[in-house]
């Protein structure tokens, strides 16, 4: 049986990020919300960056030059 990627909406993401930014370490929202401490990571970095959570709002110039050369 294979495991079922959890998919989380952007609202909660962003309140899990809250969390992290305010008061609870990574490590304490990962227990108690079943998160990995790599995704919240990745999701606080994002907000920081772009204040979204959408892989095509987070692409760096470079990557988005590639992409388009390789259309």
């Amino acid at each position: 049986m294979s495991k079922s990627i959890p998919i989380y909406t952007d609202e909660f993401r962003k309140q899990i990020v809250n969390l992290y930014c305010s008061k609870k370490t990574a490590m304490e929202i990962s227990r108690e919300y079943g998160i990995s401490k790599t995704s919240l990571y990745k999701w606080a970095k994002n907000d920081k960056n772009s204040g979204s959570f959408r892989k095509k709002d987070n692409l760096t110039e470079d990557e988005k030059e590639l992409i388009r050369l390789r259309k």
